[in-house]
């Protein structure tokens, strides 16, 4: 089975810096994309940020520019390095694994990590 293992979470101050981890383990077969979502206490899950299989990114508006998504497909890992941090960035995020099939598409989900940013 493939898992997806979280790591680089924490309590941070407002404008500070996190880098978040994402090891899958495991067959994943036709990866689509990798990304991160997040979700704060009482809220829906929102999208943050997108690699593609081809290496090119995507984010959401309120973290463009402040966010930068990559991947090491050596290590079958994707990483979220987070900067200028803002208290509005609190939330538990999710590393995210699309895979592709002729027939069906599969996700994988991280455990999640915290971030937490303090003002």
């Amino acid at each position: 089975q493939v898992q997806l293992v979280e790591s680089g979470g924490g309590l941070v101050q407002a404008g500070g810096s996190l880098r978040l981890s994402c090891a899958a383990s495991g067959s994943i077969f036709s990866i689509n994309a990798m990304g991160w979502y997040r979700q704060a206490p009482g809220k829906q899950r929102e999208w943050v940020a997108t690699i593609t299989s081809g290496s090119s990114t995507n984010y959401a508006d309120s973290v463009k520019g402040r966010f930068t998504i990559s991947r090491d497909n050596a290590k079958n890992t994707v990483y979220l390095q987070m900067n200028s941090l803002k208290p509005e960035d609190t939330a538990v995020y999710y590393c995210n694994v699309r895979a592709r099939t002729a027939v069906a598409v599969f996700d994988y989900w991280g455990q999640g990590t915290q971030v937490t940013v303090s003002s």
